[in-house]
């Protein structure tokens, strides 16, 4: 997918940028324990901020939003505020393949849906320094539900992220980076529907009859068409699956 502008007015205003819901992060939260009185979560490209609202409301965290683009950081400091929880969130723009912050200085480090962009295996190493000892990684990472896909879903894959594994390879590439594996599931189909999909569905025409004769944004379209249709027939194949981590 490429994140030209055209993209960004696709995705701009939606209730999330990836799939998850509010019921996924919190049953991701209950497996955290020992957490304490006040946490320090981070929150790594936390989009609009779906996620970020809903920690804030059912944790004492104060949470970092981290997210490299300033207008969805702007959704997420508007809804804190209509929340009256704006308090516990700092809205900080920065990239997240070149994090600054202090050492061992989060308690949990969340991620839904963004790992990608850095790499399962190289977040999972790399983050693992801002956590405190026995601190928390919780992410949700892209892969295989089935180990033998049909092909067309493989072909598809192997052009948008070639690197999603499955979930036995993934638990072990966790135990070698020093994880302990507190919990993990497979987001339900209705995690990519609600929040993301259609609402991206419902913009489609509009943004066809804007664009008609504008190849690059119909080319851009076109790519959200098929990611959309492929999750259609082959959800029982792939998905994201959310994995609750302890640092050893």
């Amino acid at each position: 997918m490429k994140l030209n502008n055209y993209f960004f007015e696709i995705h701009s205003n939606l209730p999330r940028e990836g799939p998850g819901d509010n019921k996924s992060t919190r049953r991701a939260y209950r497996v955290l324990t020992d957490l304490p009185e006040t946490p320090r979560f981070l929150d790594i490209g936390c989009g609009p901020g779906m996620q970020t609202i809903e920690l804030a409301k059912i944790s004492n965290a104060k949470i970092t939003a981290l997210d490299n683009h300033q207008p969805f950081l702007d959704e997420l400091i508007k809804c804190a505020q209509a929340e009256g929880i704006s308090e516990k969130i700092e809205a900080v723009k920065g990239d997240m393949t070149s994090l600054d912050f202090e050492l061992k200085s989060f308690d949990a480090i969340w991620c839904e849906g963004a790992i990608f962009v850095v790499g399962f295996e190289k977040g999972l190493s790399e983050w693992s320094k801002f956590l405190v000892d026995g601190g928390y990684l919780a992410v949700s990472e892209m892969c295989w539900i089935d180990p033998n896909p049909p092909k067309e879903a493989k072909d598809y894959m192997a052009k948008v992220y070639p690197m999603a594994k499955t979930v036995k390879e993934n638990l072990q590439i966790i135990k070698d980076r020093g994880y302990q594996i507190r919990g993990y599931f497979v987001l339900p189909e209705s995690s990519w529907w609600e929040n993301y999909y259609l609402p991206i569905l419902s913009k489609l025409p509009g943004l066809k009859k804007k664009y008609q004769n504008n190849s690059e944004a119909l080319a851009t379209i076109a790519e959200e068409e098929e990611e959309i249709e492929m999750f259609r027939k082959y959800a029982k194949h792939y998905g994201y699956v959310f994995y609750v981590l302890q640092k050893e």
